[in-house]
């Protein structure tokens, strides 16, 4: 984990999760990192195919869709139109929400 000056956490990756998972469920390093990895897969993999994903208290994950929309080249000026596309969307749960607040 980075730790700020005021020591503050800056960030957590992947493998500083797959830690405290592995001491909190009695579980190897390896077998976090798998487990976390495998949840995360199949997270991407229902909301790619449109489904919601629903995390009680933490938060919901969903495919949305942004339309065309107007934009403008930062070097050269030029007005051009940005095609419309898929995105992720996560909306926070409430008690995450509350906890935060």
């Amino acid at each position: 984990m980075k730790v700020s000056p005021y020591g503050f956490y800056l960030f957590m990756t992947k493998v500083d999760i797959a830690e405290i998972i592995a001491k909190k469920a009695h579980l190897t390093k390896k077998a976090a990192r798998e487990a976390i990895d495998a949840f995360l897969d199949e997270v991407v993999r229902q909301v790619i195919k449109g489904e919601k994903v629903v995390l009680s208290g933490f938060g919901t994950f969903r495919l949305g869709k942004v339309k065309d929309k107007k934009g403008r080249n930062p070097h050269t000026g030029e007005d051009l139109i940005i095609k419309s596309h898929r995105v992720i969307r996560y909306i926070v749960g409430k008690t995450l929400k509350r906890l935060v607040k």
